[in-house]
């Protein structure tokens, strides 16, 4: 596996911006793709410096991407820059010219822990003409919950100026486009740890979801808010998710 870490100006920005890449050095052919989203306090290193990601994609001849997006929430900011369009505009136009990845649909797939946990579920319910799948490990899923917090992070007014309450950034909101099957839909993937002070906001969307049209797989366990517990649950997403190729191994 190859590890890069790429600088580029980001047109939809307006400023350059880092990126973080794994892809197999001696695939046939363009390998399927996670994008694999950070959390509020990470950047596009945090994978790969906190968890084995490098060597579980590997079994798998999978290419990861690791965008870094700041404390954005994935989000259009009402005061500040548009994340959401680089993510979901151009994001995957860039990776693709840079890196030997599949564009079908069926290898492509999207995951992320905590506000990246938000981001992925977020992009394959808006864009699920591009996801096949999609996984949150302890994901911030109640977006209009985390701005009613006693403290809400010191961004949440200038990303959301009124509450994003019915709009296409709160979750609950998308799934209501979930309730009869649609011609693409993505499956998803939801883990949070009991003892996590999102599990509260993890089971509502899980009871939301499991009332629509989309197919959850629902997981809980012993854990909070850590990467020890991350880096064992992405393993199990990796298994999970729908990967019609051989493993990659180069001795």
């Amino acid at each position: 596996m190859a590890f890069l870490t790429c600088r580029f100006a980001s047109q939809i920005l307006d400023v350059t911006l880092s990126l973080s890449a794994i892809v197999p050095e001696h695939a046939s052919a363009p390998s399927p793709v996670l994008y694999l989203l950070h959390g509020l306090s990470d950047d596009d290193s945090a994978w790969q410096r906190f968890s084995a990601i490098e060597r579980y994609a590997e079994n798998y001849g999978l290419a990861v991407i690791m965008p870094q997006v700041g404390r954005s929430y994935y989000t259009d900011m009402a005061f500040g820059p548009a994340w959401y369009r680089f993510l979901s505009e151009e994001l995957p136009l860039i990776s693709e010219r840079l890196f030997p990845i599949s564009t079908r649909r069926e290898e492509t797939f999207v995951a992320g822990l905590s506000m990246g946990g938000y981001g992925a579920f977020k992009w394959a319910l808006r864009e699920p003409e591009r996801f096949a799948a999609a996984a949150s490990l302890s994901g911030s899923l109640d977006i209009v919950a985390v701005g009613q917090r006693d403290t809400p992070p010191p961004e949440y007014p200038l990303i959301f100026d009124q509450t994003p309450s019915g709009t296409d950034d709160d979750l609950f909101a998308l799934l209501a486009r979930y309730q009869t099957p649609q011609p693409c839909q993505p499956a998803l993937f939801q883990w949070c740890g009991r003892e996590d002070f999102l599990y509260p906001d993890n089971l509502r969307f899980k009871e939301a979801a499991q009332h629509s049209a989309l197919a959850l797989d629902w997981h809980d366990g012993p854990g909070d808010h850590q990467w020890r517990y991350w880096d064992r649950q992405i393993q199990r997403v990796l298994k999970w998710l729908p990967i019609d190729r051989p493993a990659l191994r180069v001795f």
